[in-house]
This record gives structure tokens, sequence and C-alpha cells, in this order.
């Protein structure tokens, strides 16, 4: 893993460095809480979404491993996008993940 964020960067926010190669995984709202930071670049892509969220969970930490993780399998306060799509109506944590993709992890929202 290499990070991407940082004092002083220049991109916009949740952009990945120019030239960068990988795996990009944003992070927004609340999720920045536990991680600390808007996003990540990954060298070594993971082989699907279970195996991502589980590395993350172990850099992050339990505040992070609560909010993505719910009796092992995908919290319902928690929405994924992998290239856009929401995992729930592709293969949920068994969504198999390409080195150059594109995941954004967004806590569920409500309000009026």
């Amino acid at each position: 893993m290499s990070d991407f964020v940082g004092a002083g960067r220049h991109e916009p926010p949740g952009a990945s460095p120019r030239g960068a190669r990988g795996m990009t995984v944003k992070y927004f709202a609340t999720i920045r809480t536990y991680t600390g930071e808007t996003g990540r670049h990954l060298d070594d892509a993971p082989a699907d979404l279970r195996e991502l969220l589980t590395t993350l969970a172990g850099r992050y930490g339990t505040s992070f491993r609560r909010a993505v993780f719910s009796g092992g399998e995908l919290s319902g306060e928690i929405i994924i996008l992998v290239n856009g799509r929401n995992v729930r109506y592709l293969q949920g944590l068994d969504t198999p993940l390409a080195a150059d993709d594109e995941v954004s992890i967004f806590p569920m929202v409500a309000g009026g």
C-alpha cells in the first residue's frame, strides 16, 4: 500500500496522484474520521472486496471494522461503489477487484 493523500498535495480531494497506477480507495464523510485520510492508493490489489476491507480494517482498527462489517457480512450502514457501481448489486463482499479499480466507501446518510 502507498499513501496518496497528505498535506500540501495539489490534486483535488480524492484524486489519484499523476501517473499513479493501481487501485484507488476513496473515503467519504464519517469514514474519513476512522481512516484519518481521504483516500489510499494500493499498489497490490486484493482479489475481492472482502479481502480489501479486511486489509483496511487491519490498518484502521475497530471503528473502521464496525463501520464496514456486521457479523462477518457487509454492514447495512455502508455504501461501497466499485467503479461507480454499488456492490450490493454486484457480488457484495465477493465482488472481484482489478488492479485499476476505484473503490469508494460512504456511510449511509439519512435526514430530511
